[in-house]
């Protein structure tokens, strides 16, 4: 199993400096990849946030770098690190300018990225964009069928239920032939047999240890159903809880807590054969702090865990 970081690319510590910072320490303390995510909005009232009722989305998100820009940026600054994306709500784009945006990145890291994708949950979002939320589940699965169609030998062309591709050459294509690994991420049973069928590894955020294994188990078999070697699906986990210096006690959420509590927790992934684990402290101390227990954490992981590697 491999460990990633998500760079603190939100909240009230974000900066140009701590995200270099922060990718520039995880390179040298051996993690395999960094990661950064999308927010397009953050609105100022009260918001959907199945299955809560509606609330304010935290403050967190008040300042989000773009993930692309920043992912270039620390491409230029970093030499081993995979950059990830975790997730790009895909809809909200056009698969034509994603797919050159993604291999140019592609190309100027050497062949580093992964894309991870996902349908996203705020209508806000999908207002501001002019696309129907009823629709970002299908339009997802084209998205990524017209990604691929972009990124094939050329001349290229594509006509899906949402997206075409004239006959044409779309050029740069992505460092390997094929194009860089497609994650999606999904909750829900609908989402989770789309990402089967259509995405090269499923990317799961946290929760509870008993419906973590039921989504990959859910995932496993729908790739099964779909013709698709389940063992040849990548799957990364986003672990958006709280690192600690302490013990947590009665409460604590799966892949939370301090270093050696969070190891444990790895273990149990393990076994489930996950290829990933990326990190994102939703206490966001200091980045200090942050990089002080994230490097406890891979001490403690490297002791404990196999040293195989996400592909």
């Amino acid at each position: 199993m491999d460990l990633g970081i998500d760079l603190l690319t939100s909240g009230p510590h974000a900066s140009v400096d701590a995200i270099v910072r922060m990718a520039r320490e995880a390179e040298i303390l051996g993690y395999g990849a960094v990661w950064t995510h999308e927010r397009v909005l953050c609105p100022a009232g009260d918001v959907d946030q199945p299955p809560g009722p509606p609330r304010p989305l935290p403050m967190y998100y008040q300042r989000t770098f773009e993930p692309l820009d920043t992912l270039s940026f620390v491409a230029a600054r970093t030499s081993t690190l995979q950059l990830g994306t975790s997730v790009l709500t895909a809809p909200l784009h056009h698969p034509i300018m994603m797919a050159r945006r993604l291999a140019t990145l592609d190309q100027f890291s050497r062949g580093r990225l992964v894309v991870g994708l996902g349908q996203g949950w705020m209508r806000e979002e999908y207002e501001a964009a002019g696309v129907p939320f009823r629709q970002r589940g299908a339009r997802l699965e084209d998205f990524v069928a017209a990604l691929r169609a972009a990124w094939s030998p050329d001349p290229v062309s594509y006509d899906g239920r949402f997206y075409s591709i004239p006959l044409s050459h779309v050029d740069p294509k992505p460092f390997r032939r094929g194009g860089p690994t497609i994650l999606v991420g999904a909750a829900s049973p609908a989402a989770i047999d789309r990402a089967a069928r259509i995405a090269d590894g499923f990317n799961p955020t946290s929760m509870t240890l008993e419906r973590l294994t039921a989504a990959i188990n859910a995932f496993r078999i729908c790739a099964d159903r779909a013709g698709r070697d389940p063992d040849r699906l990548s799957i990364v986990v986003r672990a958006a809880t709280p690192l600690t210096e302490s013990a947590v006690g009665l409460g604590r959420p799966f892949l939370g807590g301090s270093p050696d509590q969070v190891v444990e927790d790895l273990r149990r992934l393990e076994d489930l054969a996950v290829d990933h684990v990326l990190f994102t402290n939703v206490r966001q101390p200091p980045l200090d702090e942050q990089l002080s227990l994230l490097e406890r954490v891979k001490t403690a992981a490297d002791r404990a865990l196999s040293p195989d590697r996400v592909s």
